[in-house]
């Protein structure tokens, strides 16, 4: 889609951008050009509303440093919004708990026992139900 960005720094401008949700990352492009300008890593980050139609994306490191987004509608706003909450690793790792263990109530079987992996740690929350 392309949005309006200014990114973090002071003075910076709303530009038009091309951006890209693949997994995790969030590339953006200049409108005009093929090869991305940049990428953010859509992890221990917070994306809100800023207005109407238009959001931010801060990290947990370091919350000042905000780049912005307008888009053209609210509904556009609220769309890109929910993507990017979900895109974050820690997001699909505790939806994966969740479907599995909701499955495995429905069915008595661990859905992923089938890949050899149904006693894996690294899918566990530490004794905490998702």
């Amino acid at each position: 889609a392309e949005l309006g960005m200014r990114g973090p720094k002071k003075g910076s401008v709303l530009k038009r951008r091309l951006v890209k949700l693949v997994v995790n990352f969030l590339f953006y492009f200049r409108t005009d050009e093929a090869e991305p300008v940049g990428a953010l890593l859509l992890e221990r980050c917070r994306v809100t509303q800023e207005e109407p139609s238009g959001f931010s994306i801060s990290f947990l490191e370091d919350p000042e440093r905000k780049y912005h987004f307008a888009c053209g509608s609210e509904a556009q706003c609220q769309e890109w919004m929910g993507a990017l909450r979900r895109a974050s690793y820690e997001f699909m790792r505790r939806s994966l708990i969740f479907y599995r263990n909701e499955i495995q109530k429905m069915t008595g079987k661990d859905p992923l026992e089938q890949f050899g992996i149904s006693e894996e740690a690294r899918f566990q929350l530490g004794g905490l139900k998702a």
